[in-house]
């Protein structure tokens, strides 16, 4: 996995607001885009209702990772909260990441506002800080010019 993950500005808002709003519960959703910039998010509910643990239940997982493949888009990332606490994963995070092509989104908002979001790629009981690289427009996936004569 990249040492960085790029990310559009109003995924990582609407991360924050997902965090406010579901405060003091953890929050969790998934992450997905094009061409390896995540693009959008996809909100679900802590099955825990849990301030130190989410669980998104395997009926919603499994609903919104068909909406994500219906949109035309790609499975990038899981996000959650830590409402309380920094954004460093837990060893529970660590222990329950099973998905190693995605990167793990850790809000924070209590931590200082460079720092609200980290993003992590965690695989065999480690984690590792990717660097969160906001974009503001997509790559061009196709070339849709055309000269004139």
């Amino acid at each position: 996995m990249p040492r960085s993950i790029k990310v559009r500005a109003p995924a990582l808002e609407r991360i924050l607001a997902h965090a406010s709003t579901d405060w003091p519960i953890e929050c969790c959703g998934l992450l997905a885009g094009l061409s390896e910039v995540i693009t959008d998010v996809f909100p679900t509910a802590n099955a825990f209702a849990s301030e130190r643990e989410f669980f998104i239940a395997p009926q919603e997982l499994a609903v919104t990772l068909r909406a994500i493949r219906q949109l035309g888009l790609r499975h990038l990332g899981i996000y959650h909260s830590h409402p309380g606490s920094g954004n460093d994963p837990s060893p529970r995070d660590i222990e329950m990441a099973f998905y190693p092509s995605c990167a793990y989104f850790i809000a924070s908002p209590r931590a200082p506002t460079s720092r609200q979001i980290r993003a992590f790629h965690i695989a065999n009981g480690r984690a590792a800080e990717l660097q969160i690289e906001t974009v503001s427009s997509l790559p061009q996936l196709c070339n849709t010019s055309v000269s004139g004569s």
